[in-house]
């Protein structure tokens, strides 16, 4: 499975910062010229992701071999250990994932006020005339 396919928890923030659903975003995103923003923000989606699969198949992991029903011999604080080690890790990454995919996402205007898209350029510079481009003397 691809993983624009999977779920992340903040696939509605990156809607709403860009404007469009998510299948559009990345549409956009394979164009020549896409905005940089938008390239970013659905690398550290992917990455978010990936890094909350792997919460939830510790968090599954962990449950099943605590179930009520569960088999006693097959119970090891040391396996449950490893778990913690694996979910801390786990965890430590979506936090991170979500810290910089949030900081793109609240420094980027809402997408009703920008006035073009975000794969236009800046306008050309206008030349600067001589008046500007001299440089002033300066007295002592």
């Amino acid at each position: 499975m691809s993983v624009a396919n999977k779920k992340s928890s903040r696939d509605e923030a990156l809607e709403h910062a860009f404007g469009a659903p998510l299948a559009d975003l990345y549409v956009q995103a394979a164009r020549p010229g896409a905005s940089p923003a938008l390239t970013r923000a659905l690398e550290a989606r992917a990455m978010l992701a990936l890094a909350e699969e792997q919460v939830v198949r510790v968090r599954d992991r962990v449950h099943e071999n605590m179930a009520p029903t569960g088999d006693l011999d097959r119970l090891s604080a040391e396996i449950l250990q490893t778990d913690v080690y694996w979910l801390d890790a786990a965890l430590d990454g979506r936090r991170g994932y979500i810290r910089t995919l949030d900081a793109l996402l609240t420094t980027m205007p809402p997408p009703t006020t920008r006035s073009t898209p975000l794969t236009s350029s800046l306008p050309p510079a206008q030349p600067a005339s001589s008046a500007q481009v001299r440089p002033t003397a300066r007295g002592r």
